[in-house]
């Protein structure tokens, strides 16, 4: 009883400080927006001839603004972990792994410094190994494994960042452009560029490396909410951010804005085939990360932070409102034996609705004020066709697969949940979503106000500012229509090489699993045999022991022989002394 009422006490503890230390952030944030102030915290660490290891906390409104959305989440998903994981004998090392993985990302936020980076990329990857490893089972081991060796990836290349950094002086990637040009060797610094460019593709799940992100929905659902919001997926976005000018100044961009267009499309797409609600959610977070590659790619730097904060608030909250569900229907995860929940369950499905609804970009929530604009500057950019339809395209196929999800877990029929107790009395539960969803409503104009001070000046045609609301309808109508009729959704579901292919995110598990291991494998497999096992014996082992064994059978033999022998010479011997006599 007193191990239960300690892991209380720090939760409400974390959640106090939390809360305390997110509005002073925010509140600093704002401050430093308005002010247009940024403060540089330097520490020199060590000295060596000219190169220097220096400790440097930068603070600007980003990385204020960030620590205070993290740090705000993370309180409420703690309070509503207490809850959620009542009865687990392991309570207080979750809570200690949640605080281990907020640091972490804190770590990465304030710093300039590619050390630190990775210091905190590194927290990131680990920890995030052991809460998704947290239910020790056969598939949350492989699904772990695949989330940390595809960080490591990461890891790897930021390291190999931070050994060509040392050509320049500094790993303080911030004052390399301070002076307008990257030096002449910047062909050196644009190989580090793209394998930051890289690192931030295998944290953000960007093709080709998406295939963690919907394994990592073996974590516990408050871990998924934190990773997905706020934390491991958002930090290698974060990064670009930082390193926008060097992207645009190296021509990158480009590159970004593909790879986002056709994640983007991927997630849209793969969400329309699954039937698990966490990993439907886990998609749409991929969807919503390609968006921010894209917008960076677009050259819209502040734009794709704006998104990221206003994503973080609605991703939370769509997840504390699954694991409501999801632990109401005695941890069933299948929305096809969902339905029927808004009668229920009315102030969760109130949350639910809003959540999916800011997803979508409906005015006036929170997704609105960043996705509708990025979608009206995308269309006065100087886009080629492809990053046009891909664009509209996954808009259409959010609202499908958002629309999708709200009728089979709250309009339609009940499905075997008969032999479940919903309810949402608990206190616990409740409080964390109100407060997400109330920001979710008024956090994107409180964030536009500050942030986006001066309007954008939009100036398009008619027709093209009317596509988003025409295909955002069409997108909810075939949502609904393949959910309502089964011959849509017979037709579609049940080809096997349609679903196979769509709904497996186009074979990205199977290329970053089994076709990764097979090819070394069966080339270890091969090397084993016909060396180890064929000439290796023949010519090693085997071979050296077979010599040895007739040459002991010749000594043998000869030794068996040895009074015939001398008997034979004898006579040899007198017969050559009689011939001579």
């Amino acid at each position: 009883m007193y191990y239960m009422n300690w892991s209380d006490e720090i939760c409400k503890l974390f959640f106090f400080l939390g809360m305390v230390m997110s509005f002073c952030f925010l509140f600093i944030g704002s401050y430093f927006c308005m002010s247009n102030y940024v403060l540089f915290l330097d520490w020199n660490l060590i000295s060596l001839n000219s190169f220097s290891m220096l400790m440097v906390i930068l603070l600007d409104f980003k990385s204020l603004m960030f620590m205070g959305f993290v740090l705000f989440i993370s309180s409420l998903v703690v309070y509503y972990s207490n809850s959620y994981m009542m009865g687990d004998i392991n309570l207080v090392r979750f809570i200690v792994l949640v605080l281990m993985f907020v640091l972490s990302m804190i770590f990465m936020i304030i710093s300039p410094n590619l050390i630190s980076i990775l210091l905190g990329w590194d927290g990131l990857g680990l920890v995030s190994y052991c809460l998704v490893i947290y239910y020790q089972n056969n598939k949350s081991y492989n699904a772990g494994m695949l989330t940390a060796l595809s960080n490591r990836i990461g890891d790897v290349l930021l390291l190999l960042s931070i050994a060509w950094l040392v050509c320049y002086g500094s790993w303080n990637f911030i004052y390399l452009g301070m002076w307008g040009e990257y030096g002449s060797n910047s062909l050196m610094l644009n190989y580090v560029v793209i394998m930051i460019v890289i690192a931030a593709f295998t944290s953000s799940a960007q093709i080709p490396f998406s295939s963690w992100l919907p394994a990592a929905m073996a974590a516990p659902t408050p871990v998924s909410a934190l990773v997905h919001s706020s934390t491991l997926v958002t930090a290698g976005v974060y990064l670009l951010i930082r390193f926008g000018d060097m992207i645009m100044y190296f021509e990158l961009s480009s590159y970004l804005l593909y790879i986002g267009c056709i994640t983007m499309f991927m997630a849209g797409v793969g969400a329309n085939f699954e039937f698990d609600l966490k990993k439907i959610i886990a998609l749409s977070t991929l969807s919503q990360l390609g968006l921010m590659m894209s917008t960076i790619g677009l050259g819209y730097y502040d734009l794709a932070f704006f998104h990221l904060l206003m994503h973080a608030l609605f991703k939370a909250l769509l997840f504390l409102c699954a694991g409501v569900i999801i632990h109401g229907l005695g941890d069933c995860q299948d929305i096809r034996v969902m339905g029927g929940v808004v009668n229920q369950m009315p102030l969760v499905s109130l949350c639910f609705m809003t959540s999916n609804l800011a997803l979508c970009g409906m005015p006036f929530l929170s997704g609105f004020y960043s996705k509708d604009l990025i979608l009206e500057l995308s269309l006065m950019g100087n886009c080629n066709l492809l990053v046009f339809v891909l664009f509209f395209l996954s808009v259409g196929l959010t609202v499908c697969y958002t629309f999708r999800l709200i009728y089979y877990v709250m309009i339609c029929e009940f499905n075997f949940n008969v032999l479940h107790c919903l309810g949402d009395e608990n206190y616990e539960f409740i409080f964390p979503m109100f407060v997400l969803m109330i920001m979710s409503v008024v956090g994107g104009s409180l964030m536009s106000w500050l942030m986006l001070m001066t309007p954008s000046m939009i100036c398009m045609d008619y027709s093209l500012s009317m596509l988003t609301i025409v295909i955002s309808m069409v997108g909810g109508w075939l949502g609904f229509e393949l959910c309502n009729f089964n011959y849509y959704g017979g037709v579609i579901y049940n080809n096997q090489y349609v679903v196979s292919f769509l709904g497996s995110m186009w074979f990205m598990p199977f290329i970053s699993t089994y076709m990764l291991m097979y090819f070394p494998l069966y080339g270890g497999f091969m090397m084993f045999r016909e060396s180890d096992h064929g000439w290796g014996e023949e010519l090693g082992g085997q071979g050296l022991f077979k010599f040895m064994m007739n040459l002991s059978d010749l000594n043998q033999s000869i030794q068996d022989n040895m009074f015939s022998l001398y008997l034979l010479s004898f006579i040899l011997w007198f017969f050559i002394l009689f011939v001579i006599v």
